[in-house]
């Protein structure tokens, strides 16, 4: 089975929030890195050294190569065929997280599992770096999961995320909270004028798929909450 393509809402996603660097530089933890986040090892053939400059055109591929890398080596765990937008999702994922967590992790136990708010819930976890919640992480989970979603604007707020942080005033600011609310009331619009046309058997099923996406946009809004309660703004 051959694995799905990688998007380009998830190629500009990890483009968003790991930032392009065209001269080498250190990480926090001292280890030699261009482009966006690439480092020795990352892609065979390629060492990063201090001195070392790339054009965009060689970031941007090096960037599309690594994610193939990446998706080709966490395809195997899948029990189950992601659709493209959820595979993207999942391997923007993995590459902030690395290979081996991804491979442990719970979200791609649930989602093996056919849970899929499940495995939104899961990859929303992974916020932290030395134990503290980080914003960046926050925003760049909830973008993730977004387009894990399939949600119509997931790329949008993506792009929002990144931004330069603003302290949000209230709950109704947070990006999830909104992109759940737009993508509710836009299905809701939709649903009913769909529905009306089907025979009986049909609404039923209809209904069904709609209750339950309907009870997953309700989790995420509660989840946001309860962050935002927390203090993670």
């Amino acid at each position: 089975m051959k694995r799905p393509d990688i998007p380009q809402a998830a190629i500009d996603l990890v483009k968003q929030f790991e930032g392009c660097r065209l001269q080498a530089y250190l990480d926090p933890v001292g280890i030699p890195t261009i482009g966006y986040g690439l480092t020795t090892g990352a892609l065979p053939g390629v060492v990063v050294q201090m001195g070392m400059t790339i054009t965009q055109r060689e970031a941007d591929e090096y960037l599309e190569r690594t994610l193939a890398r990446f998706a080709d080596q966490i395809w195997p765990a899948f029990s189950r065929y992601p659709q493209p937008h959820q595979f993207g999702a999942m391997v923007s994922l993995a590459y902030n997280i690395g290979t081996g967590a991804f491979k442990k992790s719970t979200a791609l136990k649930r989602f093996n599992a056919g849970d899929m708010a499940g495995t939104a819930e899961a990859m929303l976890w992974w916020d932290k770096a030395g134990g503290k919640v980080l914003r960046g992480l926050v925003r760049r989970r909830e973008a993730e999961v977004a387009l894990f979603l399939g949600e119509p604007d997931g790329v949008a707020v993506a792009e929002t995320s990144a931004k330069p942080d603003a302290m949000r005033e209230n709950p109704a600011s947070s990006t999830t909270i909104g992109a759940t609310a737009g993508t509710a009331i836009a299905g809701a619009t939709g649903a009913a004028t769909a529905i009306s046309q089907l025979d009986g058997t049909a609404q039923l099923v209809v209904i069904g798929a709609a209750v339950l996406a309907g009870l997953l946009l309700i989790w995420i809004a509660r989840e946001r909450l309860r962050k935002w309660a927390e203090g993670v703004r």
